[in-house]
């Protein structure tokens, strides 16, 4: 382009990588093609590894015939609601100081504040010390079992705590006649998932296990069990991404159980509270997303040569990924500090680093997988505007096997929502999942100060990788 035709018709922009470059561009009418581009984030011996998987051809065919058949079994399953009962009655193996927790294993000296803070409620809560102080020198004896949900066919939120007496969900995935548990939703403000452990806090979780739980039990009992995939069709088309959002979900939810609670609680005043508390509580619903996710992936895994990620999930210290091909085993990094918005009064110097089992929901395509269904949901978790959200969707058709034509996002033309997250894929297009997540303070015992958006890190993906190439013979 000569000056001439520079000073008559103006530049013509090709933008590559990072995106506010070509937005400041088109704000000024200056015509931009954005190219969406960033450098491998492997290492040299990484992205050899690929080159020698790419070349063989028998075992990329390997490869992506056990993809397809994860894709099968996970758009396969049948999750159903049914039953809420107290953990220690369900979960084998959950006996006295056991304690359940969020992401891959992780010994008390190593756990951050917000878990330490649960851990020390729910061991009050039991009855195994008369005090938090005393709870804290309990769990550091030695005395205490610590072990992952995942490691019980269980979930939980941020720091994930489960113990004997918490009334948990149950879901049963019928096609594969596989059972996974979850504990129900605390409800708002200073809650245990988040730290939280003063009286008011366990006084909910006793309320929790002596009238909501057995409430929920009878009515499950009433409808034979609650189909989870048809709510959260109606659910992504009425704005929830079923992370950060589950208003529609929870609603839906309410909806469907409503008439079997009022048929089987002979207590109107009861009744109330119940339906209240269920009504009051936006994300209620998410804890009913995240079991069904893991009855759903559980048997995704162990499928020889798969890259297919199973489970995601992180303790406050370290994120960890298991793969489909490499079975139970954990690939671990350290966990990211989370980008978002916070609460009054609170900034990021007060936010603990990512914590929770909820990335299940994102290995099934849901929550930042699906941000594009959600536009209530960008600004709360300060993720700019609404075609921002749909970036972050299309990015994820990336780095994923397939989509579910039953999940299906209206702003995108009703394309399902990305699933099957590949590890090979984002391994060579260094494209890492985007979560949306809740923030922890990172003191005990002061519950959650913001949300916003966390990326899982790259080098759980790279280990993962590394270890099922092994299993190829390459």
């Amino acid at each position: 382009m000569s000056a001439r035709d520079l000073l008559e018709r103006g530049p013509r922009v090709v933008n590559v990588g990072l995106a506010g470059f070509a937005r400041d561009l088109e704000r000024q009418g200056t015509p931009v093609i954005a190219v969406d581009w960033t450098p491998p984030l492997g290492s040299s011996d990484t992205l050899a590894l690929v080159d020698r998987l790419r070349a063989d051809a028998g075992a990329c065919e390997r490869l992506e015939r056990a993809n397809r058949e994860a894709l099968r079994r996970m758009l396969a399953g049948e999750p159903v609601l049914v039953d809420v009962v107290s953990a220690g009655e369900v979960i084998e193996g959950l006996d006295e100081r056991v304690v359940l927790h969020a992401g891959p294993p992780i010994e008390w000296a190593r756990m951050c504040g917000p878990m330490r803070g649960a851990v020390a409620g729910a061991i009050v809560l039991e009855g195994w010390a008369p005090d938090l102080v005393a709870a804290m020198v309990l769990a550091a004896s030695g005395e205490i079992y610590f072990h992952p949900n995942h490691h019980f066919d269980a979930v939980g939120p941020m720091t994930g705590i489960t113990t004997r007496s918490m009334p948990v969900m149950v879901v049963e995935n019928r096609a594969f006649s596989n059972r996974a548990y979850c504990t129900l939703n605390e409800g708002l403000g200073k809650v245990m998932r988040f730290g939280g452990n003063d009286a008011g806090v366990l006084d909910r979780l006793r309320w929790l296990a002596s009238t909501l739980a057995p409430m929920l039990s009878a009515a499950l009992r009433d409808l034979g069990g609650l189909d989870l995939k048809g709510i959260i069709a109606r659910g992504l088309s009425m704005g929830d991404e079923m992370h950060q959002r589950n208003v529609a979900c929870t609603s839906l939810l309410l909806r469907e159980l409503a008439p079997a609670l009022a048929r089987t609680c002979g207590d109107a005043a009861l009744l109330e509270q119940v339906l209240a508390f269920i009504g009051g509580n936006d994300q209620f619903f998410l804890n009913a997303a995240m079991v069904m996710g893991k009855a759903v992936m559980d048997p995704v895994g162990g499928i020889a040569d798969s890259s297919v990620i199973t489970a995601m999930s992180r303790n406050g210290t370290q994120f960890g990924i298991r793969l489909s091909g490499t079975g139970d085993t954990w690939f671990v990094a350290p966990v990211e500090m989370p980008q978002g918005l916070y609460f009054p009064g609170y900034t990021q110097a007060d936010a603990n680093p990512d914590m929770g089992d909820s990335t299940i929901v994102e290995t099934l395509g849901l929550g930042g997988f699906a941000m594009a269904a959600a536009p209530a949901v960008v600004g709360f978790v300060g993720a700019g505007d609404a075609s921002q959200a749909r970036r972050y969707t299309q990015r994820m058709y990336e780095i994923t096997v397939g989509a579910n034509p039953e999940w299906r996002i209206p702003a995108l033309n009703f394309a399902g929502v990305p699933s099957a997250i590949d590890a090979l894929a984002v391994v060579e297009k260094g494209i890492v999942p985007t979560i949306n997540t809740g923030i922890a303070h990172r003191e005990p015992g002061v519950g959650q100060v913001g949300a916003g958006i966390v990326n899982a890190p790259f080098a759980c993906f790279e280990q993962g990788f590394h270890a099922l190439a092994r299993g190829l013979g390459l």
